[in-house]
């Protein structure tokens, strides 16, 4: 039976003790909130009735009465008494169960009341988002092994890099959101390239045709909605930010379609870079024709990934739209039109990324033979 490495073992240990550190801490975290916290003792339905709306959709409403523990502040270990209502469909609310934890509200005690009451806020909800993270995490190193851990990490360096973007940009609303993202863009590029695949001739030549393609689209783009006078974007879901809607719009595209175009580019530079590798004298034309039926087959479906990553998140809102006898026609066009400019302009970005990707791997893999 072949036994663990060693260096593997300890790797194991240390990711045991990670999982059970977390699971530990975000059940006994309750101290580290502001908010006012409650475990639910006892949940009691009390009442439950049939409502329909001016359009004849019908429903059950219930009401619970609930006991819960507060864990947390000042009132920590005293009971409190809550009420909540939900519907059956669970449109807009949800069903509380003996266990969970709940963020409440404390209203002011009644004279000679035995027990606190409030309202409940929200659902406690970090070891759901715990459970999934690590539930990612063990598949990204199942399969990627070293890759998979560096690209854990180079996720958590870009999400810091870009929170931290955002934080300059409130700050300093006088800059351009677009410039801010610009170097924002770059710092992803570089970071998750290089520490995924290493400092080699394959990295650079994805780190440059993903940034000249990056940067491309978005011209394309901007030159596209100043030509049409931005006519057909509808930007009322931006309506309640108090920044020029365009740039941010615009801002949000440009780093919505960097992942499709670096997926492209490393795609396009591993796969000339691997048949460059078999064969060190592989003419400069058929490395041509196997690029461009490698970006070929990669163009279609990761455009259609584009799409539907955009347009899922708008279903939610199109069906309440057309559910309240909307016209379809303004029903898509109030809720679809952002999401099809973002996914057109990944889609550019896609398509020019393969001849950038194929002709600058090609330029690097020349470089490389010329050196020996």
């Amino acid at each position: 039976m072949k036994s663990i490495p060693i260096k593997n073992f300890y790797l194991y240990i240390i990711l045991a003790l990670c999982i059970t550190a977390s699971v530990l801490f975000i059940q006994n975290n309750d101290s580290f909130y502001e908010r006012t916290i409650a475990e639910v003792k006892e949940v009691k339905l009390v009442h439950s009735e049939e409502v329909s709306d001016i359009y004849d959709n019908e429903d059950r409403v219930y009401e619970q009465r609930i006991i819960a523990e507060i864990t947390n502040g000042k009132a920590k270990g005293q009971h409190i008494l809550l009420t909540n209502q939900y519907s059956k469909a669970k449109a807009y609310d949800y069903k509380i169960q003996s266990g969970q934890k709940l963020f409440v509200s404390i209203k002011e005690n009644k004279a000679g009341a035995a027990e606190l009451s409030g309202d409940i806020l929200d659902l406690k909800r970090d070891h759901y988002i715990l459970l999934t993270g690590w539930i990612f995490i063990l598949i990204l190193l199942f399969v990627g092994k070293k890759q998979g851990l560096f690209s854990i990490i180079s996720l958590a360096v870009n999400a810091v890099l870009l929170s931290y973007a955002l934080d300059v940009y409130l700050k300093n609303p006088e800059i351009s959101l677009l410039l801010i993202c610009s170097a924002a863009v770059i710092l992803f590029t570089v970071t998750s390239l290089l520490l995924v695949n290493g400092f080699n001739e394959k990295t650079y030549a994805a780190i440059i045709a993903t940034l000249a393609a990056t940067f491309l689209s978005l011209l394309i783009t901007y030159l596209v909605i100043w030509l049409t006078g931005g006519k057909g974007l509808r930007y009322e879901e931006l309506q309640f930010i108090t920044r020029p809607y365009q740039m941010v719009f615009l801002a949000g595209l440009f780093i919505g379609s960097l992942g499709a175009v670096m997926d492209v580019a490393i795609t396009m530079s591993s796969s000339l870079f691997s048949l460059y590798e078999k064969n060190n004298s592989i003419p400069v034309q058929a490395l041509k024709r196997s690029g461009m039926e490698v970006g070929k087959d990669i163009m279609g479906t990761m455009t259609n990934i584009l799409f539907f990553a955009y347009i899922s998140g708008s279903i939610p809102m199109l069906i309440l739209y057309i559910k309240n006898d909307s016209p379809l026609g303004f029903s898509l066009s109030m809720n679809l039109s952002l999401e099809l400019a973002r996914a057109l302009a990944g889609g550019i970005g896609i398509v020019i990324t393969i001849p950038i990707g194929l002709y600058t791997a090609i330029y690097f893999i020349n470089r490389k033979r010329a050196r020996k």
